[in-house]
């Protein structure tokens, strides 16, 4: 029989996948969804919230290195690698953290990841799709979103463990 703890690492595992999927799913049928509509036309809008079909973006976040699909995609690729093999592989030598929340957020950042990447990889857009405006912020997508909510939390768990270690390390030394 096997033992509960290895069971819970399973079951975080296949939360990791499932999260991944299910951002990848949904980052791909709203950026199909809104591609049916003509560039500029605004789908929705909500005081300064809007949904509206724009230019696809072929640099990074915030417009940032536009034009450069090639070094994205791979820098993508090597995110991907880089996650898989630790939570795969690494992640039993070296844990985060509130395992769960943890595997919650590589999740979301490898479902976003694979989420853009996909459109980077696909011949026939010029570069990622984003809709989503909220006021003065850049024009971002799904993807975008789960990245940035898996970063922070993430970097909660990488501070948690940064202050347990200095606390230990005080009462130690």
């Amino acid at each position: 029989m096997p033992k509960p703890s290895s069971l819970r690492g399973r079951w975080r595992n296949v939360a990791f996948f499932l999260i991944a999927l299910l951002v990848l799913v949904a980052d791909q049928l709203s950026k199909h969804w809104i591609r049916s509509y003509p560039e500029g036309q605004s789908v929705f809008q909500v005081g300064f919230f809007q949904i509206v079909r724009i230019n696809a973006n072929s640099g990074a976040a915030f417009g940032l290195f536009q034009g450069q699909r090639p070094i994205l995609t791979v820098i993508s690729l090597l995110a991907v690698v880089v996650i898989l093999t630790y939570v795969l592989w690494l992640y039993t030598r070296f844990p985060l953290p509130y395992g769960f929340l943890s595997k919650v957020a590589l999740g979301l950042i490898l479902g976003g990841t694979v989420g853009n990447l996909t459109d980077r990889l696909n011949p026939g857009l010029e570069g990622v799709t984003d809709f989503i405006r909220i006021g003065w912020w850049p024009v971002f997508n799904v993807a975008d979103s789960a990245v940035t909510i898996g970063g922070i939390l993430l970097a909660g768990c990488l501070l948690f463990l940064a202050r347990a270690e200095r606390g230990a390390s005080s009462r130690n030394g």
